[in-house]
């Protein structure tokens, strides 16, 4: 692999192992003696909990415990934290939602667990589930957010006034407010950003086991960091420190944000496990991840753009309704307020923005962090507002964006969010995009679609994604006995490419073939610190890490080249994997002299071995942007649409692995196309059942719905981080949303329809038609 070095399409070191089936899932871990956790779970979005009749169950053969919320409470076990303080604009704190970990008195979503069935097999624990019997008084339920604060709706907590949890703002509204009054133009939109069911590869799972000699359990479950799960649990639910928790994150099946959070199962695993003294495991149907699963998105929006009389973005007013859900899961709140609104001011130079974020509950699942995390939502409104805006003011939409972004000269530039903006060529960007769509040859094929009696449309989006997560992250390198360099790091792969990304980071700095190098990760005890993964962090993070880390070890490197070539440290050079002495052809390759110096110490001489580790504080995050462009057709007869081409120019800085980059990407247009097009999470109004609880009724992006994903990479070096990169996992997810509607509005012009919410099924295609030509 060191033959390629930095910013080769390499392909994954990873992938051999895992198509040949040699990946190792939580749900493959099996220990001697393992018994079978079963959630029973509340049929009802709203209930009372009289009574819990668990004598039968508990006889069925098989079963070997059954636990309620009673059974937890008398042990004091504590509830689900939510991890995000937050202000309400009067300064009050938000509302806290006590998540017990199985439902006490009452339930409040379909899916709330009410039981935990522990067997020597599934069957049995399945046979006790339907034994036990809960006596439920069923309540009035609310599932739509829009009306969740109406007047005499039920309430989901008694506390919560009008079910607002929070009310929270940020930004200037004074000045916002003064430069809406004297706009010459305010384009008004009001949207949906519905709800999404995460739907990852490989359901959650936990396997908890408890080693009553130490009083420590072991916790493997398939995270995106164990770090966050082990602190949790230890101080917040269990109360014996974090230390009491040794989590592994084993192989991962795609995450999403989704497996970021703490459970229910992560508790009452271990809570079972040290009840009972047996390893206990907990696995997740795909029906049953449907309501236990958090969920994304649930936004409704009204944004408002101020324009002046020469079309220069002058303010940006939103109001957001935040559906949280049943519950406020680990980040939820920080979603749709912290993480969404600082990218509101996006590549463009708007002067002053004002944010309202309302967070209310509902009797639904709860929602937080999935793929880009608030980001999307945001931008999602901006570039909807600006097509609108366009549309209004008879201003081609190419001319209105780039009259008004950010540009290169101004760099850094500080946005109206405040973010600092370190670099970006967004004009540039733009240009390929359209280059490379031929939008300039698009009419005449609008012209021969209209021909065959199709309407066809190009919609554009151009996004800025704003990483995240962990202000440190932590690398070490050890070389191990066998001759392998082990490089043990604090974030979590679910199946992005991390490990490649790290080999060729290393191989390049230490100058040792790639196949030498092992990744890994997931193990809290030999990994003490990580931040996990999450907000497009990895790369920049970790990489930043394994940078310090490997400066170090060359550097301890040199001192042990002096010693074992009796030399002084300052004639010692390093290149290419081997240490030498200056002008001399005597020299030692690094994982030889590794070894030397490990028997060394091993003998007990006292010599400088080359293991190390660092951590690397992360001052400044990346805003990674590009332009999107979707080109579609639509049947007006039947509303059904076709995706007949879609391009992105990222500028995701350096791209250490551009096919890696280009995998990415092609997996988030994937999930932003299946939100804009098909994916609808339903809710019955009247009694709280997900009505789309399974894929036969929720529909999840298939290839033949998406043509080839052209990708083009246009680098602007990111300047706030030594490696130049900016990230680039979320940002497919970001863009695609609004360029698929943007599109398919641009293509329904004619027939006279200007507004359309996601899911754009062919149904509601048809039916915009069809009120369009009513009107």
């Amino acid at each position: 692999m060191t033959k390629f070095g930095l910013a080769q399409p390499v392909r994954r070191v990873e992938d051999p192992r895992l198509l040949k089936g040699n990946g190792r899932y939580t749900d493959d871990y099996h220990p001697e003696g393992t018994t079978y956790g079963l959630v029973l779970r509340s049929p009802h979005a709203a209930a009372r909990i009289r009574s819990i009749d668990t004598a039968a169950a508990k006889a069925i053969p098989g079963v070997l415990a059954i636990y309620t919320h009673a059974d937890l409470a008398a042990d004091n076990i504590g509830a689900l934290p939510c991890a995000i303080p937050l202000k309400n604009r009067d300064g009050s704190p938000r509302f806290d939602t006590h998540h017990a970990v199985l439902a006490g008195e009452a339930v409040r979503h379909v899916g709330d667990p009410v039981a935990f069935i522990v067997a020597t097999t599934t069957q049995a624990a399945r046979d006790g589930a339907e034994a036990v019997l809960v006596d439920y008084e069923t309540l009035p339920a609310v599932v739509d957010p829009l009306h969740a604060m109406d007047s005499g709706q039920p309430l989901v907590w008694p506390g919560a006034a009008n079910n607002v949890c929070f009310d929270w703002e940020v930004g200037d509204k004074a000045k916002t407010d003064a430069l809406f009054a004297k706009a010459a133009h305010v384009t008004t939109l009001d949207i949906i950003n519905n709800r999404i069911v995460v739907s990852s590869m490989e359901a959650r799972a936990a396997l908890a086991e408890y080693d009553a000699t130490t009083s420590r359990w072991t916790l493997t479950t398939n995270t995106q960091g164990g770090w966050i799960i082990k602190s949790l649990l230890g101080d917040a639910v269990f109360k014996t420190g974090a230390e009491s928790f040794r989590v592994i994150t084993p192989d991962v099946g795609g995450g999403f944000g989704m497996k970021l959070f703490l459970y229910a199962e992560h508790a009452l695993t271990c809570y079972a496990a040290r009840k009972l003294n047996r390893p206990v495991k907990w696995t997740s149907e795909r029906s049953e991840a449907f309501l236990c699963d958090t969920q994304g998105r649930a936004n409704a929006t009204r944004g408002e753009l101020a324009i002046d009389a020469e079309g220069r973005f002058l303010a940006l007013r939103t109001r957001n309704i935040a559906d949280m859900g049943a519950y406020l899961s680990t980040f939820a709140p920080f979603i749709p307020t912290g993480a969404g609104t600082k990218v509101l001011a996006s590549v463009y130079g708007i002067q002053s923005i004002y944010a309202n974020v309302i967070g209310v509950l509902t009797n639904t699942v709860p929602v937080d962090a999935y793929r880009g995390a608030g980001r999307p939502e945001s931008n999602y409104l901006v570039e909807r507002l600006i097509d609108a805006a366009a549309r209004e003011l008879k201003i081609d939409r190419v001319e209105l964006r780039k009259r008004n972004m950010v540009q290169p000269s101004a760099m850094p530039y500080r946005s109206a969010m405040g973010q600092m903006y370190d670099s970006g060529d967004f004009g540039r960007v733009m240009d390929a995009a359209l280059a490379k769509m031929d939008y300039a040859g698009f009419p005449a094929r609008r012209a021969e679609a209209a021909r065959r009696g199709k309407r066809r449309g190009i919609g554009m989006a151009y996004y800025l994604e704003a990483t995240g997560g962990a202000p440190s992250e932590r690398a070490e390198i050890r070389f191990a006995e066998d001759g392998f360099v082990d490089v043990y790091v604090g974030t979590q792969s679910t199946g992005q490419g991390h490990e490649t990304a790290y080999v060729m980071l290393t191989a390049d700095k230490l100058g040792i073939d790639g196949d030498k190098i092992r990744i890994l990760q997931g193990d809290t005890d030999t990994i003490p610190t990580g931040g996990g993964t999450g907000g497009a962090r990895s790369l920049y993070s970790e990489g930043q890490a394994i940078l310090a880390t490997t400066a170090t070890v060359i550097e301890r490197g040199r001192k042990a080249a002096s010693e074992a070539l009796e030399a002084a440290p300052t004639d010692i050079e390093f290149e290419a994997g081997r240490f030498s002495i200056t002008g001399t052809d005597r020299g030692i390759d690094i994982i030889e002299l590794a070894a030397t110096q490990r028997r060394r110490a091993q003998a007990g001489e006292d010599v400088t071995t080359l293991d190390a580790a660092e951590v690397a504080q992360i001052d400044n995050h990346t805003f990674p942007n590009g332009c999107h462009m979707a080109e579609v057709e639509v049947d007006p007869e039947t509303g059904t649409l076709a995706l007949l081409r879609y391009i992105v120019c990222d500028d995701v800085g350096k791209a250490v692995n551009p096919m890696i980059v280009r995998g990415q990407v092609h997996g988030g247009v994937a999930q932003g196309f299946g939100q804009a097009i098909l994916e609808s999470t339903v809710y019955d109004p009247a009694s709280g059942q997900l009505v789309s609880g399974s894929f036969m009724d929720y529909a999840l992006p298939r290839a033949y719905d998406l043509p080839d994903i052209e990708v083009e990479l246009i680098e602007v070096p990111c300047t706030s981080n030594p490696l130049g990169v900016k990230g680039a996992g979320e940002a497919g997810a970001v863009g695609s949303p609004p360029a698929m509607i943007n599109a398919l509005l641009d293509a329904l012009a004619t027939e006279g329809v200007t507004q359309i919410d996601m899911p754009a099924t062919p149904e509601r295609v048809w039916q915009a038609i069809a009120l369009a030509h009513a009107a």
